[in-house]
């Protein structure tokens, strides 16, 4: 699966920072990860701190894929508000997954100082209206994040205007966000664990599992055994073709990269992310060099030729939409790119076993936009279902949720 198109930013400033072996011979372990990028490569470290003996195996060169390809807004906002998810699921767990999430950037940043150069920074987020037509459902919003103690302030278009100097009808403000550089983060947590005992080998493709009574029998497409006690399938976009159910829908998603700006000039923005209530919305980010990054433009599209074909007229369209926000130095692409990535119903992830497959496979699909928040929860999540705890998050990130939902 072509999981990219274009320069993305991250590859082309690391290029291929690590490669590990193919692997050649037959293997048992503990747990066998199945994908490395970011989420396997959180999901593996949980787990070696939890002293099992982890196998990590990825078709590709390591966090190659989708990893590459992501613009890493670390936010606890996610894609679906929390009144939405109250009315869905309850306003109990609609505020666990929030308050959740906002851990979770907090687990971020302790990994980040512990594995160390990978352009961590902690940030605030700015989330706009894009119309006034949008004032009252985010005033709600505002509401209900504030009664469940998240850390919001409320901002009028006055106040947004004179803290940022762009209009907007009103704004939400959040002081927990983060950014990171994504491939750089997989990268240097693969090789952490690497050291600390994984064996991860990239280029290497399962394609038949077979589960039984204790364990699960996995064979790769050049025909190699791996036996495992537990198999984790993190394989990003692509582990949906091991559930025969459609649980996600797969779009594209484009963003550019800026030559770097006068940090003078950038203002707020060199410490604030931003996003906007409109669907499919833009969103910026800054990077260490002080350069911008804008994305969105979100599409349908799951075939990476037209993908390929739309890059540059995308990054054409977030350029005048960025020049709107930000007369004052017109962001203009020096790299442009495109990803899939994949979208639930509600928003929200899938940690944990598949009925399909029983207990000892479970899946770690991180899909939304908040994939990289998502995946630092989600170690903890697989960690528990292969010991056979209890989780506080296990239920509302379970596959079980689709028939609550429905």
């Amino acid at each position: 699966m072509d999981l990219k198109s274009g320069y993305p930013f991250w590859a082309i400033k690391n290029g291929l920072m690590y490669a590990f072996p193919r692997l050649e011979r037959d293997v048992s372990c503990d747990v066998l990860i199945i994908g490395a990028g970011i989420t396997g490569a959180l999901i593996a470290r949980t787990l070696i701190s939890e002293g099992l003996d982890v196998v990590v195996v990825e078709q590709r060169d390591v966090a190659w894929g989708s990893t590459a390809a992501s613009t890493a807004l670390l936010q606890y906002e996610i894609d679906t508000h929390m009144t939405d998810l109250a009315q869905q699921y309850g306003e109990p767990a609609a505020a666990q997954v929030y308050l959740a999430s906002v851990e979770a950037i907090s687990t971020l940043q302790h990994i980040a100082v512990d594995v160390r150069d990978v352009d961590f920074r902690m940030k605030t987020s700015l989330y706009i209206a894009s119309s006034r037509f949008h004032e009252r459902r985010m005033s709600a919003e505002f509401e209900m994040r504030e009664k469940h103690g998240l850390p919001v302030n409320w901002l009028s278009r006055r106040d947004v205007r004179e803290q940022f100097c762009i209009d907007a009808p009103c704004a939400i403000l959040s002081d927990v966000a983060a950014e990171v550089d994504p491939y750089r983060m997989a990268s240097r947590l693969l090789h952490a664990s690497a050291k600390n005992g994984a064996r991860i080998f990239d280029r290497t493709s399962v394609e038949t599992l077979n589960v039984g009574a204790r364990s699960v029998h996995a064979r790769t497409n050049d025909g190699i055994a791996i036996a495992a006690k537990h198999v984790v399938v993190a394989a990003g976009y692509a582990a949906q073709k091991w559930i025969r159910e459609k649980v996600a829908a797969n779009r594209s998603s484009y963003a550019f990269v800026t030559d770097p700006i006068d940090r003078d000039q950038l203002g707020p923005w060199s410490r604030t992310l931003l996003w906007e209530s409109a669907r499919p919305y833009i969103y910026v980010r800054t990077t260490q060099d002080h350069r911008m990054v804008v994305g969105g433009e979100d599409d349908t599209i799951d075939i990476p030729a037209r993908r390929d074909a739309r890059v540059q007229k995308k990054a054409k369209k977030l350029m005048r939409r960025a020049t709107k926000l930000f007369p004052a130095f017109a962001p203009a692409p020096a790299f442009a790119w495109g990803g899939t990535f994949a979208e639930t119903p509600d928003g929200l992830p899938y940690f944990g076993a598949h009925p399909q497959w029983g207990n000892r496979v479970s899946f770690a699909m991180a899909y939304g936009g908040n994939g990289v928040t998502y995946s630092a929860l989600g170690g903890d999540l697989i960690a528990a279902a292969i010991q056979r705890r209890k989780h506080p998050l296990a239920k509302i990130f379970s596959f079980a949720r689709r028939a609550r939902a429905n």
